[in-house]
């Protein structure tokens, strides 16, 4: 996420930590380019497309009043082709700060919100690749080697807010989302995109505080909205905090459901116990009339940090389900080790489904973190161990064939290696979780610790 705010008032900046600029999340000098990589074992030859992923990397950061959320947004790929790592880049995307600093062409198309920084998300859509963020700021379309070609909604003459975190409906190919502007505190919007890239419907939902809306779910027949606790902070403006959103107890918590084709008159709500979730997992419809949505769970979050969220909120994996009599949240604990990131087969979005993936991690990421599968149906959880040295970011399934099984497929994602302190990308079969992986591609540069990538098939490109 990026959001900039103007300052207002004549407080001095607070001094802080750069805990954010340093170690795994320290910003890399420049944009760099690597071909031929070598890899360890053998890259799936049915792997053709690019792996790519986004995080900050601030050109000009300023230590007292940097917060890692609002760092220029930089995307590293690595391009797979016949079993071969052709390349990998890095690439800063298109803001106005980042091209003006680096000296280029300023990116067309429109800007909206505050700040045009873009830094969360990467993926692909209507045939091309799109980075994006929340927060009222529009996606930047990429070319096949990220380099930015222009702001816009997708296809939409409209200054559409967007969010980081669409979701794709497998069977129809559109795009699902809750988004927000930061300036509009008193609504979040739901919105629809083609399968074209066309904003098909918009829906206002009204809120209280200006809730910061990290993520949403999707069902065959409905959007679940996460209304929780951290809202929009005009004490944190005021005092000059680059990111002014924080924990708020006097926000209700609560979860709402939106028919697909509804009104907000039309929503659920249900309460739930006060907590702050970034990244649902999956959910589904109950044949009751239920919703089940499997969440990382934070106790609080954006409470004591002014740098970025808090290492040590004891995120843990839960099942929650809004029952079709009832007003409140039933929650159920799955699996209590701290973890984020959680990710699933994407082919069966709003549907019931098995396994879910999501990366371990200890405050102060030291390194000897893992990856973890969930099984929701026997209830058990494995890891796969990737060594002492490696801090590991978010893995992605990416099936072996189209009607393939759930676990036929492979997990694709970043670790950082502490030894040599560069990257590699590790592909993990799914159906061999706990074994070795089958590739590991050396990049011999490093990625800083950043948010969210994906696996962009050549199919899915025009």
């Amino acid at each position: 996420m990026s959001l900039t705010l103007p300052w207002i008032g004549s407080r001095p900046a607070e001094p802080a930590t750069p805990t954010f600029l340093d170690d795994v999340f320290a910003p890399v000098a420049s944009e760099t380019e690597s071909t031929a990589l070598r890899v360890s074992g053998s890259l799936p030859e049915a792997l053709n497309g690019l792996y790519a992923r986004i995080g900050p990397n601030p050109i000009k950061p300023q230590p007292s009043r940097y917060h890692w959320f609002i760092g220029d947004g930089m995307v590293h790929g690595l391009r797979l082709k016949a079993g071969r790592a052709e390349w990998y880049r890095s690439r800063y995307v298109g803001s106005n700060s980042a091209h003006k600093a680096l000296g280029r062409p300023i990116l067309p198309g429109p800007r909206a919100g505050m700040s045009d920084v873009v830094n969360t998300n990467v993926y692909a859509h209507a045939g091309r690749v799109w980075a994006s963020v929340e927060a009222g700021a529009l996606p930047v379309q990429l070319d096949a080697r990220l380099e930015g070609i222009r702001h816009g909604t997708f296809d939409s003459p409209k200054k559409q807010p967007f969010t980081a975190h669409p979701h794709r409906d497998p069977r129809t190919g559109e795009l699902h989302a809750i988004c927000y502007d930061a300036l509009k505190r008193h609504k979040v919007q739901y919105v629809r995109v083609s399968k074209e890239g066309e904003v098909s419907r918009v829906v206002d939902i009204p809120v209280q505080h200006g809730p910061m809306i990290h993520d949403c779910a999707i069902t065959r027949s409905r959007v679940v909205v996460l209304d929780l606790p951290v809202t929009f902070s005009f004490k944190r403006l005021f005092t000059r905090s680059p990111f002014p959103y924080a924990w708020n107890d006097r926000h209700q918590a609560r979860v709402g459901l939106l028919p697909r084709d509804g009104e907000a008159k039309d929503m659920r709500w249900f309460d739930v116990d006060p907590c702050f979730v970034f990244h649902p997992c999956n959910a589904f419809d109950l044949p009751d009339g239920g919703v089940v949505m499997d969440v990382v769970a934070h106790r609080r979050m954006f409470d004591r940090s002014r740098q970025g969220p808090e290492l040590d909120t004891g995120a843990r994996f839960e099942r929650w389900t809004m029952p079709a009599g009832g007003g409140r949240v039933v929650r159920e604990l799955l699996h209590d080790v701290p973890q984020e990131f959680p990710r699933f087969d994407e082919r069966l979005a709003g549907e019931p489904y098995r396994y879910a993936y999501a990366v371990g991690f200890k405050p102060g990421l030291p390194g000897g973190q893992a990856l973890y599968r969930h099984d929701l149906q026997t209830r058990q959880t494995s890891r796969h161990d990737f060594g002492a040295d490696a801090v590991p970011g978010e893995f992605v399934f990416v099936p072996r064939q189209a009607q393939g099984a759930e676990d036929d497929g492979w997990l694709v994602g970043l670790v950082h290696n502490r030894q040599t302190g560069t990257a590699e990308l590790h592909v993990i079969n799914a159906d061999d979780f706990t074994g070795p992986p089958q590739a590991v591609v050396h990049i011999p540069a490093r990625v800083p610790a950043g948010f969210h990538g994906n696996w962009i098939a050549d199919a899915d490109l025009r």
